[in-house]
Order: structure tokens, then C-alpha cells, then sequence
């Protein structure tokens, strides 16, 4: 499909969603991304053109100070639904780049960013219930993508992106940066336990946060600058409240990821990271276990058990991070902790007979580099989307207290049609989750 039919379709299938007009853009001087060779790859001289979706704490402290370091990269446009932050990111941006730079576009709509021809790749740092349709539609627009954990919001939209990805040939890295070795030795861990150096592994403890509730929340007066329903998207209208979209600048997390109409709990946000490094430590990256198991205490909201089809157990509780336990010892791996009992196992190196797995140049890198390969990046489309999908059903074993039969061939539960209606969410008109 080329772009003028591409964005006819992407119109009908929002039309009436209403979209928020684009701030003022000047538009920067730089190599197009329409100079993209065969397959997507930009060639060797040539800068990828970034667009930032989303512009809250994460994206100002971690992905703009990264990315705009690097030579062959160039931001070209910001967008966020609130005018405080989307002012001083495109300001950032202007300041990173001094007085050679062209300007950089701010818009209050992430298709805005999307139509743009001179963007290549977007990193998309929005709340969890907005990360599936930009994806999707980045695929369809012919962008790669960098998107925050947790992937997706939920079961169904894992399964829609990876199609999405497959489909169009894009390259998407999920931020579960550990895998990067981020934050600590993640992958000294993991290859000790596919090393075999516990032995057989029966349990993995993930020691995280629990899961989200539905909002509850009061009203607040709102100050002019945020585009609240677009904020809001597809979740259910509700009114204003500063705990879900703090306006401006802030310094702490804000509370959206507590509430099932937004997010997992902090089971989806530090429980992404943990439960992909279970899944990376036990060589599942393409599969996922087959019963999903809740506490025997009906009021707990820790215990819950994933089993997969070698009945080793993952279970949600435990400290911080991962324990893994084997025939011949454990090992806790976490941020800033590798430690084993025996202690040698962590301690003597690994042999040249040991698993060695891929060294990641850090997580932005190993993505640009990808973009310019199209191999696939550490933490690919698939895996991203299975390690959300392990928190996803956990999260389902404490809102509904039922065990299941999970298929993970087939992302669906087992002989169960009102189980299965729980891996998505209700969708608030005219949104709905684009076909691939």
C-alpha cells in the first residue's frame, strides 16, 4: 500500500475520533526518510528521523537524553496531549541540537507524527492502554518502533501487534531494558541458569507488585492545556483527575498503572521487567505456560502461579526481582543483585562451554542498529508481547479467581468462551484496535 492510500485507510477507520489539532511545526531540514532503500533499511550516511508519542518522566529523563546523543539520529518531532510537556520537550530537543537545527515539531495528535515523511522510527511513551493503536498504526505508516513495557494493555492486543510487526516488516524494540543489562547483570543471570548451573529448574519467584483495580477516583478542575479525551482514548470516559495525567513536568510516577482501565498494577509495570527475564532465563520467548493458577487465600494478592508445560511454576511473590530455584541451588538476580546459594555458582565465570548469549550495545543502540539491519532487536516484538502476556494472566488470576488452561499456540484459554472474553477490554467508541 503507498502512504496516500495508507493514510485514506488509517482516516476511515478513525474517522470521528477526533482528532486534536497539531501545535505549531516547523519542520527541520534533514535527510527525508523517504530515502529509505529496499526493506525499510536507511543507508549508511544517512540519519533516522525520530518522532516521540508521549513526552512524561521516562521519555524527558531516559529515551530524549539517549537518543538525541547520537550522530546518526535526528528528533524530529514530539507530540503529548498536555501543552506544558510537550512545549518543553520540543524545547529540549531545539536545545540539544543548537542553532544548525532546523526546528522540532510539536503536535497534541500522534498521527500527526505518523504522516510525517521524514520520520522512520517513533518511541511511543504513553500510558499502556494507549500503546497498541499507535503501534499498529506505526506498522501501517511504515515507522519502526521503540515502545515501552508493558507492550500492551492486554492479552488480545499482544497477539495483534506481533501480527502487525510480522506483517508489515517493522522493527519494534520493547523497553524492558534489563535484557540490555540495564540496571544490572541480567545477563550473567540468565545465562548461569541456561548454563544449567542449578541444575533443573522447578520454580522462578518474581517478586513485583500487585495488581491493578478499577478506578475510583474523584473530579478535579482541570487547567486549559490537556487534551483529556484524547488523553483517555479508548478507555471509559470518566472525568479529570491529576492522578492519572499529572499536568506538566513531574518527578514521580504517575498513578494511571494502578487502575485496570489504564494499566496492570505495578504487576505490568516492574513486573514486565521481571517476568521477561523469567521468560528469557527459561527459553520461552515464543511459547508461555499452559495453567494459570490464583492463590488458595481468596483475599491475597500474591501467590498466584503460572505452570508451563515441564511443570516448572513461576510465582508471583517472593523478593525483589527473580529467584530461581533449581535441583542444585538457587540464584537471585535483580536490579544491582547476582547472588547464589551455593555462592559459587555466581561467583566462578562461565566457561567456553557455557550458554553465551548476544551482548547488547544498550537498548536504544541495539534498536537503531536493527533499523538499519531489519534483523530483530533484543527484546523483539514477540518477546515483549509474551512476557506482558505472563503478566496479563496473573493479573487475571487475581481479578477473576478461576484456574485455567492456558493455549499459548493459540493465545486463547482452553474450552472457556468467558475466560476468553477477558483477554480484552471494552473498547470506548469510535476507537477500536485496527486490523493489521
Amino acid at each position: 500500500m503507498d502512504r496516500k492510500a495508507h493514510r485514506l485507510c488509517r482516516r476511515r477507520f478513525l474517522r470521528g475520533a477526533g482528532a486534536a489539532g497539531a501545535a505549531a511545526a516547523m519542520v527541520p531540514t534533514l535527510i527525508p526518510g523517504a530515502a529509505l532503500g529496499r526493506g525499510g533499511a536507511v543507508g549508511a550516511n544517512e540519519r533516522i528521523g525520530i518522532g516521540f508519542i508521549g513526552m512524561g518522566k521516562f521519555a524527558h529523563d531516559f529515551h530524549m537524553p539517549v537518543l538525541t546523543g547520537f550522530d546518526d539520529v535526528t528528533a524530529v518531532a514530539v507530540c503529548d496531549v498536555d501543552t506544558t510537556r510537550r512545549e518543553h520537550a520540543r524545547q529540549y530537543v531545539e536545545g540539544r541540537y543548537g542553532e544548525d537545527y532546523g526546528g522540532c515539531a510539536a503536535y497534541v495528535d500522534f498521527r500527526e507524527v505518523l504522516d510525517r515523511d521524514d520520520i522512520d522510527a517513533v518511541v511511543v511513551a504513553t500510558p499502556e492502554h494507549w500503546h497498541a493503536i499507535p503501534i499498529i498504526l506505526a506498522c501501517q505508516a511504515g515507522k519502526d518502533i521503540y515502545c515501552e513495557k508493558a507492550l500492551t494493555h492486554n492479552i488480545v492486543e499482544a497477539e495483534r501487534c506481533i501480527e502487525a510487526v510480522r506483517k508489515h516488516g517493522r522493527v519494534l524494540q520493547t523497553g524492558s531494558q534489563q535484557r540490555s543489562n540495564v540496571f544490572g547483570r541480567f545477563r550473567e543471570g540468565v545465562e548461569i541458569v541456561r548454563s544449567g548451573r542449578l541444575g533443573r529448574i522447578e520454580r522462578v519467584h518474581v517478586g513485583v507488585g500487585g495488581p491493578s483495580r478499577w478506578c475510583d477516583l474523584g473530579e478535579e478542575e482541570m487547567e486549559p492545556g490537556l487534551a483529556w479525551d484524547l488523553w483517555l482514548g479508548p478507555a471509559p470516559q470518566r472525568p479529570y483527575h491529576s492522578a492519572l495525567s499529572p499536568r506538566g513536568m513531574h518527578e514521580h510516577w504517575p498513578a494511571w498503572r494502578d487502575f485496570r482501565e489504564y494499566g496492570g498494577g505495578w504487576l505490568t509495570d516492574m513486573g514486565a521487567h521481571h517476568y521477561d527475564i523469567a521468560q528469557w532465563a527459561l527459553d520461552r520467548d515464543d511459547s508461555g505456560p499452559v495453567e494459570v493458577i490464583p492463590p488458595e487465600d481468596p483475599q491475597s494478592e500474591r501467590g498466584a502461579r503460572l505452570i508451563f508445560d515441564d511443570g516448572i511454576e513461576v510465582i508471583h511473590g517472593g523478593p525483589g526481582g527473580c529467584l530461581f530455584e533449581g535441583t542444585d541451588g538457587t540464584l537471585h538476580l535483580d536490579r544491582g543483585v547476582l547472588e547464589s546459594d551455593p555462592a559459587k555458582i555466581a561467583q566462578e565465570p562461565l566457561g567456553e562451554d557455557d550458554v553465551q548469549l548476544f551482548r547488547s550495545p544498550g537498548h536504544h543502540r541495539n534498536w537503531l542498529d536493527c533499523i538499519r539491519s531489519r534483523q530483530r532487536p533484543i527484546c523483539d516484538v514477540e518477546i515483549g508481547a509474551r512476557a506482558a502476556t505472563l503478566c496479563h494472566l496473573t493479573n487475571i488470576a487475581y481479578w477473576y479467581r478461576r484456574r485455567l488452561q492456558w493455549d499459548p499456540a493459540a493465545w486463547r484459554v482452553v474450552d472457556d468462551a468467558e475466560a476468553n472474553a477477558w483477554l480484552d477490554r471494552t473498547w470506548r467508541s469510535p476507537w477500536e484496535l485496527p486490523a493489521v
